[in-house]
């Protein structure tokens, strides 16, 4: 009984005879109870539960029921999600939950910005094909910090950030000057973003026609144009952000380097991508496009 479970739960911090009393059971039921063998699926669900309770942890306590479940799958546990969203939800397991972020683009009146190459498709067909771009803030108990990255569409990682106190031109050049670097990719590529006043520098545009880089812009005032993003950063702060107190800045920039490059790009479960992680991704579908 679900009841006597959570008595047994809780008589650490409360009499039984209290807890009993305010949930309108006897005490001898409950005694009766605790000392009954638990039944074989009782005892499964206890030995689930705490590889569950793993899971979650080794994900930073942020997956919820989803990716929990992919978790035991890939682990080769044969069990049903709804089983596993029950266990998580008796327990109080949870994952993180999103909240909207401000604005951080400043437009230049007058410039020309670029036209959007994209139309809100975000698919292309293989990596270094099409990637998206913005700038988000981050707040620290020394001021703020602003975050600018570069993703792939195809596999939805990471491949180049910057991180600095301030809104210039160069942020967003470092973010892309990482990129090329790591992924070297062929002329031709397609870079979105919005329409912000680093986006349409000259630094930025003459960057990029080095590189031989499309420049892509959504249009104004729609955070569909930059969904994905948009997506990125929302996840950031709830599963990273939010869940802690400010930090000075140092501890900010290494706990943005440990959640990006080792939880994000190579662990993290992405539904859009059959809950592979993006570098997991990268490697099947490799393979796939080699046999």
């Amino acid at each position: 009984m679900s009841v006597f479970r959570f008595i047994a739960a809780e008589r650490a911090g409360h009499s039984v005879k209290t807890l009993c009393r305010v949930l309108g059971v006897s005490r001898s039921g409950f005694h009766a109870w605790l000392s009954r063998p638990l039944s074989a699926r009782a005892v499964s669900d206890e030995l689930l539960l705490e590889r569950v309770r793993q899971l979650h942890v080794a994900s930073r306590r942020t997956y919820g029921s989803p990716r929990i479940y992919r978790d035991l799958r890939a682990d080769g546990v044969a069990v049903g999600r709804k089983r596993v969203e029950r266990l998580m939800r008796q327990a109080g397991i949870s994952g993180t939950v999103k909240r909207r972020r401000g604005r951080t683009t400043v437009r230049v009146p007058g410039v020309r910005v670029a036209d959007d190459l994209v139309k809100r498709d975000f698919q292309p067909a293989a990596p270094n094909r099409l990637w998206v771009a913005d700038i988000t803030y981050l707040r620290t108990w020394e001021g703020w910090l602003y975050l600018a990255m570069v993703v792939d569409c195809y596999s939805r990682r990471v491949v180049g950030w910057a991180f600095e106190d301030h809104l210039r031109a160069e942020l967003v050049v470092d973010a892309l000057e990482q990129s090329l670097q790591r992924r070297r990719p062929e002329r031709g590529l397609v870079h979105h973003s919005d329409q912000g006043s680093q986006y349409v520098s000259l630094a930025f545009g003459r960057r990029c026609r080095l590189a031989g880089i499309e420049q892509s812009m959504g249009g104004r005032g729609s955070a569909y144009d930059n969904a994905l993003c948009e997506s990125f950063f929302k996840t950031l702060k709830s599963e990273l952000v939010d869940r802690r107190s400010c930090p000075m800045k140092p501890e900010l920039r290494t706990a943005v380097f440990d959640y990006i490059e080792c939880f994000y790009n190579r662990q993290r479960r992405h539904s859009s991508l059959d809950y592979h992680s993006p570098a997991e991704y990268e490697r099947i579908t490799e393979r796939a496009r080699a046999a």
